[in-house]
């Protein structure tokens, strides 16, 4: 996963015959780096939406988790290149930026800054209409950092939604699964956040079965969610993962695993988080369409999803809603006439499947099979042309190509099966 970014140069050689092993780790004057460029041309799934990893390992060493396996110690993204990827997302159309990591809130404790710090720079760069979401912090990094977390969860660009998994709300299940927090360490981290950031909304993550756990221990936590009543509630029934400390322990029994997985579920879906808020005004940013294609997906200032109806005028726009109805896990809003329709930025999106961060030169390519040489701001060699929809002329488009399908083929599947197996992560 450290050398995913030369895909590129594995295919080519294995197209070649040649076997390509690319398993160490990239460093820069002896010191690691956290993986992929962030300047390599990309295709975004949702062009509305730019997703940036400001960091890749982890500090932690939890019992279930491969994360610190596949992807080793923390090594964060200098400030410099995440606040210039966010800007050239910016101009490429986008308006919502996803903050990504095994874990964010550790970020910069390897190149000595923090996380306020980098978020306070990405501020600066977000334009009006557009918003700014971070990704999942484990508790004990987001302690010293309460106080500057609020006053940015507050800031008008930036959700005020905060993803911290507590896992289970039993002290010794937390010991076991060495988390390096108590259950009052996360109820301090919500209880303040909760109070100084009004309306967040903290979404969490519990793990059923751990091994060792008791019904007292589950207990404590169903007795947590009737607490807090998360509207965002991800429920892991545990699986070992070979290699895994917690692989090696005593393990509860499949069918009560399954039974108190079942249990947290219906307690889960047992309240309404949102009925209260029928009848409100919310600004909404409309960024994607419905799984049913029947709405536009938006959502207003805690990352909670709106449901507008499917006006093309409205997409990748803020806009204020009245809720009028409201489900489990979604509202319903209707454009209110008299509001005013924010854009985060006159360049219109890229089209879906067009290449983000190639040069004009690249982008425009004829489609004649005439040479080209990499523009240095790109930096990849492309020997056809590189245009938007990828129609390179490549090896099989020639006679005797069942060879060299299979070899790329195989190529890919090898990098995907490494990609899923070092990116699977407990922590969503």
């Amino acid at each position: 996963v450290q050398q995913i970014d030369r895909v590129v140069e594995v295919v080519e050689e294995t197209i070649k015959g040649h076997s390509v092993r690319l398993l160490g780790q990239k460093k820069d004057n002896g010191k690691r780096l956290g993986g992929a460029r962030l300047d390599l041309p990309k295709i975004r799934k949702n062009p509305l939406i730019e997703i940036i990893s400001i960091n890749t390992g982890c500090l932690n060493a939890c019992t279930y988790c491969k994360t610190k396996h596949a992807r080793g110690d923390l090594a964060s993204y200098p400030i410099e290149e995440l606040v210039d990827r966010a800007k050239q997302s910016f101009q490429e159309g986008v308006c919502e930026i996803w903050l990504t990591s095994e874990d964010t809130g550790a970020y910069g404790r390897d190149i000595g800054t923090d996380l306020p710090t980098l978020l306070w720079k990405l501020v600066e760069a977000i334009p009006e209409g557009a918003m700014l979401r971070l990704g999942m912090t484990n508790p004990p990094y987001i302690f010293e950092h309460l106080e500057e977390m609020a006053r940015i969860l507050n800031h008008p660009r930036v959700y005020a939604f905060l993803h911290i998994p507590v896992q289970s709300a039993s002290d010794s299940v937390l010991m076991d699964m060495k988390r390096e927090y108590c259950v009052a360490d996360f109820k301090r981290v919500v209880d303040f956040l909760k109070e100084k950031v009004p309306g967040i909304t903290i979404a969490t993550d519990i793990i059923c079965g751990f091994p060792g756990e008791t019904d007292e221990d589950f207990q404590e936590t169903v007795k947590l969610v009737e607490q807090y009543k998360f509207p965002s509630l991800f429920i892991n029934q545990f699986y070992p993962r070979p290699g895994t400390p917690a692989a090696k322990m005593h393990q509860v029994p499949a069918a009560v695993k399954k039974q108190r997985t079942k249990d947290l579920s219906q307690l889960f879906h047992s309240y309404n988080p949102y009925d209260h808020k029928v009848g409100e005004r919310q600004r909404v940013l409309v960024t994607e369409e419905s799984f049913d294609s029947n709405y536009y997906v938006a959502h207003n200032p805690f990352y909670e999803q709106v449901l507008v109806p499917k006006d093309p005028v409205l997409m990748g726009k803020m806009v204020e809603v009245n809720i009028y109805e409201a489900g489990k896990h979604f509202m319903k809003g209707q454009p209110v006439s008299d509001a005013r329709v924010y854009a985060a930025s006159i360049t219109r999106p890229l089209a879906k499947g067009e290449v983000s961060g190639l040069t004009e030169e690249f982008r425009h390519a004829p489609r004649n099979g005439t040479k080209w040489k990499a523009h240095p701001s790109a930096e990849i060699p492309v020997k056809t042309p590189f245009i938007p929809w990828m129609a390179l002329h490549l090896p099989w488009h020639q006679e005797g190509s069942g060879l060299k399908i299979l070899s790329v083929s195989l190529a890919l599947l090898a990098v995907l099966v490494m990609v899923y197996y070092g990116g699977m992560e407990t922590e969503l």
